[in-house]
């Protein structure tokens, strides 16, 4: 069951980095507060640097590992949501490919900082 967990937090997190992505710009443009809140964007930058470093390095997501170990590195049917969420996360693609985009993603979430500044400190 922390494999499923695992599975769903990770989840959850690259939604909220690929999610970023369009709420960002959109929420410029509908002018949203939110989306400049220097937290928000920290964590969003943040994480999509940590994912584009891991790529660069060749290191495996932690997460990845941590769920791998748990699971005993099977592949078994894990019901349901384990399923689709591993279907949504794991591809079988050359790895380049991968920090290929996490680069050019990680650069665009860079320009978002130029794009839709974060709002500066009140005093």
């Amino acid at each position: 069951m922390l494999a499923d967990v695992i599975l769903v937090t990770h989840a959850l997190i690259v939604g909220f980095i690929a999610l970023g992505f369009v709420v960002i710009p959109l929420g410029n443009l509908c002018h949203w507060r939110f989306v400049r809140h220097r937290s928000l964007r920290l964590l969003h930058l943040g994480g999509i640097l940590f994912v584009a470093a891991e790529a660069l390095l060749g290191i495996t997501c932690p997460l990845t590992v941590w769920e791998d170990a748990l699971r005993g590195a099977t592949d078994g049917d894990g019901g349901f949501i384990v399923r689709w969420l591993s279907w949504l996360l794991y591809y079988n693609v050359p790895l380049w490919i991968f920090s290929l985009i996490y680069v050019v993603a990680a650069l665009l979430a860079l320009s978002l900082w130029r794009w839709v500044p974060v709002e500066r400190k009140r005093d």
